[in-house]
């Protein structure tokens, strides 16, 4: 049953021909006539039946028909509704992002709300997550910040993903450190160092595995720590070599980035979300700005941190 059957019925109440519905509703009568069979098959009592030449209600009919502005009238305030929800610019939109992420980006968007009247209201929320765990986040939020490395395969098909940025990867080291008057480092050059990597099942775990293929040497792990803040903090005292992106993580003054030569170290930071959360102009206007801030971010001066 739906609102074009229930119309057509009521019509036939008032107009009482199958031809003169079909002139109101800009229809042929044959399509009518199928749409009233289609509509029959899902009651169990009859609807229409003939009075000589003409097609009129049956009681039931009849009784359908009256409610049938009924239901008309709540269908279209149900989309007066969905319309308004659809088109509010200043509705909640949620967005997750993974730590180095959130630690760029929600600023950005926080000063960008301040200053911008009637823009979305925005939840925000840090989830460091595994990578194969970040579709389902779209479950939950409108719109999930998600990284992952250049050789990975794509994200699901169940979520749409667009890329903010393509991050390179850096040797993080203290700034006194004898590698640090190099411009750039190779895998031979840092494979025999300590060194502090994230967990496994993170994504630039896989790079590290490729510095230690490239340099034919297993690397000394001693520290594991996902937290960018944290890693920096434990470089600058020592604790090892680390790999860190260049543009998203905060500065630190002890600590220097240097270029990683030979192997392909770089991150794609991507939006996922589903498909219909973008039909919202609120998530369009919070997408737009996150465009807008990964241009900021990019453009940042941190070539030493």
């Amino acid at each position: 049953m739906n609102e074009r059957q229930l119309r057509i019925l009521r019509e036939l109440g008032e107009l009482g021909s199958v031809t003169a519905v079909a002139e109101a509703l800009l229809m042929t009568p044959s399509a009518v006539s199928q749409q009233l069979r289609l509509l029959q098959r899902s009651i169990t009592v009859p609807l229409t039946e003939r009075e000589g030449r003409r097609l009129v209600l049956t009681d039931a009919g009849q009784a359908l028909a009256a409610v049938a502005i009924e239901v008309a009238t709540a269908l279209a305030r149900a989309r007066h509704v969905i319309d308004d929800f659809i088109d509010q610019p200043d509705a909640e939109v949620g967005v997750a992002a993974f730590h180095s992420a959130a630690s760029a980006f929600f600023p950005l968007l926080i000063r960008w709300r301040a200053a911008t009247p009637g823009c979305p209201r925005l939840s925000l929320a840090d989830e460091d997550v595994a990578r194969d765990v970040f579709p389902r986040l779209t479950r939950d939020y409108d719109l999930v910040l998600a990284h992952h490395l250049d050789h990975e395969p794509p994200w699901p098909d169940t979520v749409s993903s667009i890329t903010l940025l393509r991050e390179p990867l850096d040797i993080a080291m203290p700034a006194d450190h004898p590698l640090a008057a190099k411009q750039h480092v190779t895998p031979h050059d840092v494979a025999d160092q300590p060194w502090i990597t994230v967990h496994d099942g993170f994504p630039l775990m896989s790079t590290v595995d490729a510095i230690a293929a490239a340099a034919n040497r297993r690397l000394d792990i001693v520290h594991r720590i996902n937290e960018f803040a944290v890693v920096a903090e434990t470089v600058a005292a020592g604790g090892g070599l680390a790999l860190m992106p260049r543009w998203t993580t905060r500065p630190h003054p002890a600590v220097v980035l240097r270029p990683l030569r030979g192997v392909h170290a770089r991150r794609h930071i991507d939006v996922l979300h589903r498909p219909e959360r973008m039909a919202r102009r609120a998530v369009r206007m919070t997408f737009g700005e996150l465009r807008r801030a990964a241009v900021t971010i990019k453009n940042r001066d941190t070539v030493e941190v």
